[in-house]
């Protein structure tokens, strides 16, 4: 089925989040209650809820996007590139931004948007921020009514994961084990909240997104058997 997915169709997407705010205290005392009540059973007794905030961004909830990476393939003949853009900064525009890119260009029933764990964060991390927003949804995101077999996700965990719901494989693992190259600079997500608070270094986190969306890109091409982009053809705009 994979062999004969057309690439041209795909939306490719990655995404940056970090807590809505920098500090547990700057939060009411209503959201610290609540954040404290979400993240219990997470951290359990080894953290206290102003300890563990940093990690706040992983849930809609509590976090906000600060970057949407997007990839597609386009081909002229035989010739190949892969464009890759971001939209970043003010989460309400580049939702927005995010929104309209989907709707002109990637709307139609053969289109797909693609994430690693999309189907588990991404797709419905971008669809609670903008419900939040008061954004309506692109069709390619409201899910409501639809049968599975309808959802125009591709996941590369769930493809990876061949029905085995045991198991996490982060994208790092994945890429290492099908012998897809890894950018020696690569931030760990782990470091996204830091680098974007204290360091304020966006443009780093903006790349790390950007070299992810290419990642899930080259996972899609082994998983079809196509021979991996090289430098030349990735065109980050």
């Amino acid at each position: 089925m994979l062999k004969n997915l057309k690439l041209e169709n795909i939306l490719f997407l990655d995404i940056e989040t970090v807590p809505e705010a920098e500090f547990f205290s700057e939060l009411d005392e209503v959201t610290q209650e609540l954040w404290e009540t979400k993240s219990r059973f997470q951290r359990k007794e080894a953290f206290t809820a102003e300890e563990f905030y940093d990690r706040a961004g992983i849930w809609a909830e509590f976090g906000k996007i600060i970057c949407i990476s997007v990839g597609y393939f386009h081909f002229s003949g035989d010739i190949r590139s892969f464009r890759v853009t971001s939209f970043y900064g003010d989460e309400v525009k580049l939702l927005k931004e995010f929104k309209n890119l989907v709707i002109s260009h990637f709307s139609q029933a053969r289109h797909l948007l693609c994430a690693h764990n999309g189907k588990e964060f991404d797709f419905p991390y971008i669809a609670r921020r903008m419900i939040i927003h008061g954004i309506e949804l692109p069709y390619k995101l409201n899910l409501f009514g639809k049968k599975p077999w309808e959802v125009p996700h591709l996941d590369t965990l769930e493809l990876w994961k061949f029905g085995d719901y045991k198991n996490y494989t982060s994208l790092k693992l994945l890429t290492n084990v099908l012998g897809i190259p890894s950018p020696k600079e690569d931030i760990d997500g782990s470091e996204v909240y830091g680098t974007f608070y204290k360091e304020k270094d966006l443009d780093r986190i903006i790349k790390y997104c950007e070299r992810d969306t290419v990642a899930v890109a080259q996972i899609i091409l082994k998983f079809k058997g196509d021979v991996l982009l090289n430098e030349d053809e990735i065109k980050i705009q």
